[in-house]
């Protein structure tokens, strides 16, 4: 797994997303403390409560994929494209920090469905509607 100083360090390598919304930073964020979010061009609106830093560990960073192969699964289900898009982006990503040799880049022509459910297989996740879904 790649350490957090060294993807600190060679950030532009695994923010693929920075001509539309950041989404991987977004997420990203949760691992760093507020003082070092400007570095990647957000900061903590007023009025909001300082969050707590999650800890840089694989496990904190599987949870968090589990999350987003969840909701990028959830999006391609729905032929959401620009966000099942983007969610794909936000995976692989994951995946090159946790160097767990899945490649997803490309698109599998199915909004990414295939490479939702690659990431899942691999990690002994079930995902929701899975079994119905499946063979669109």
């Amino acid at each position: 797994m790649k350490s957090l100083e060294y993807v600190k360090e060679h950030y532009d390598e695994f923010e693929e997303d920075n001509f539309f919304d950041k989404r991987w930073t977004k997420r990203f964020l949760d691992f760093l403390p507020i003082d070092e979010w400007d570095k990647y061009g957000f900061r903590l609106c007023d009025g909001k409560e300082v969050p707590v830093v999650k800890e840089w560990t694989e496990k904190n960073i599987l949870e968090q994929l589990k999350s987003d192969v969840e909701f990028g699964y959830e999006k391609a289900i729905d032929e959401r494209g620009i966000s099942s898009e983007l969610m794909a982006m936000v995976v692989n990503t994951w995946c090159k920090v946790l160097e767990n040799g899945l490649n997803l880049d490309g698109n599998d022509g199915l909004y990414h469905i295939r490479q939702f459910t690659k990431v899942a297989e691999h990690y002994g996740w079930k995902l929701e509607s899975e079994d119905a879904e499946h063979d669109r």
